[in-house]
């Protein structure tokens, strides 16, 4: 335990004894639980810390022969021919990024409403039935979800999609090329298997996550500032407003992030639901894009030696990025306070 400070006890009226003007130190021994919490504590960080540099230095070692052959055209090359040395992550990474800012564009929004009206406008008896719910739904298995994607989404949303292409063609990523929006009677295959079924897909997936963090974070907004800000006049948005938003947007941008995360590294519901093409592809409602977890779904099976190398660089890749993206998200979590400021 850490030393304590205490002040110093005045002397006793009528006695001439010399006052020590230095504070008593209590000092208090530990018990064995508190130790041995203690040193469990630090050996599971520790362990955690050792395998993931353990999965880290994995494949960096596996991944110094393909790394060597192209060198940093690795990061600029569309094509994926490892065995005449002609491949690069450059396609993958795009429909990566691409799928990924689908996906949050989606469920941010989707599940900050939902985690302020659980945590702020849900009566007591249905709050807690939605918050099994929604971590219910964070526990379905990802092939579930691209089934979900490929059987019912893929099709529904094609209106959707052609809307888009449609009103917002001039803007370069809703351009689909091969597409009459005044002919009724087009194909409607050139909007299936794209980066917007795969994101709305995602989305879906990492709602709840997002969701769960930011309704913890909204939960323990101060009652007193809540009831200041109703005091002042406001009404419940005005409260969740001034109150409730600033106090958990640490946790919002936490939550968020996390949810990038997941949706940048997600294989199976992705794998199932795209058409993949080794291009650098723009436009998200034309059929086709890829993923780096995709690429390493599809191409492990028949891979050569040289090959599982290449896959193994993608695969170190989409780990550094994962934990940039993990790391900056839980410090931001940890921070839920984070000198947000109330506007009571």
């Amino acid at each position: 335990m850490h030393a304590t400070n205490i002040a110093p006890e005045p002397a006793a009226q009528g006695t001439d004894a010399p006052v020590d003007p230095r504070p008593r130190v209590i000092r208090a021994s530990s018990a064995l639980a508190d130790r041995i919490f203690r040193g469990g504590s630090r050996l599971t960080g520790l362990l955690v810390f050792s395998i993931m540099g353990a999965i880290g230095l994995f494949l960096a070692l596996r991944a110094t022969e393909a790394l060597r052959a192209v060198g940093l055209d690795f990061l600029t090359t569309a094509e994926w021919q490892p065995d005449v040395h002609r491949f690069g992550i450059a396609a993958v990474l795009t429909g990566t990024v691409l799928i990924a800012l689908v996906a949050v564009s989606v469920s941010v929004p989707l599940a900050t409403g939902t985690a302020l009206f659980i945590s702020e406008i849900a009566p007591t008896w249905l709050r807690q039935w939605l918050v099994s719910l929604v971590d219910l739904m964070a526990a379905v298995p990802s092939v579930v979800y691209g089934l979900w994607g490929l059987v019912f989404l893929e099709g529904s949303v094609i209106g959707l999609a052609r809307w888009l292409a449609t009103w917002f063609g001039w803007i370069p990523i809703f351009r689909v090329e091969g597409a009459d929006p005044t002919d009724p009677l087009a194909s409607a295959s050139v909007f299936t298997a794209s980066a917007f079924v795969a994101g709305l897909t995602v989305a879906l997936m990492v709602a709840p996550i997002q969701c769960s963090v930011m309704r913890e974070a909204f939960s323990q907004a101060p009652a007193g500032e809540r009831e200041g800000a109703y005091a002042l006049g406001a009404t419940r948005w005005g409260m969740i407003s001034s109150v409730v938003l600033p106090f958990g947007r640490g946790g919002m941008i936490g939550g968020t992030m996390l949810g990038l995360g997941r949706a940048l590294g997600e294989t199976i519901a992705v794998y199932m639901v795209i058409s993949q093409v080794f291009e650098i592809q723009w436009h998200i409602l034309r059929v086709g894009t890829n993923s780096v977890s995709s690429l390493i779904a599809l191409r492990y099976g028949d891979a050569s030696g040289f090959g599982l190398s290449a896959l193994m660089a993608a695969g170190l890749a989409l780990f550094v990025i994962t934990l940039v993206v993990n790391f900056t998200a839980s410090t931001i979590a940890n921070r839920s306070r984070s000198g947000a400021q109330s506007e009571v």
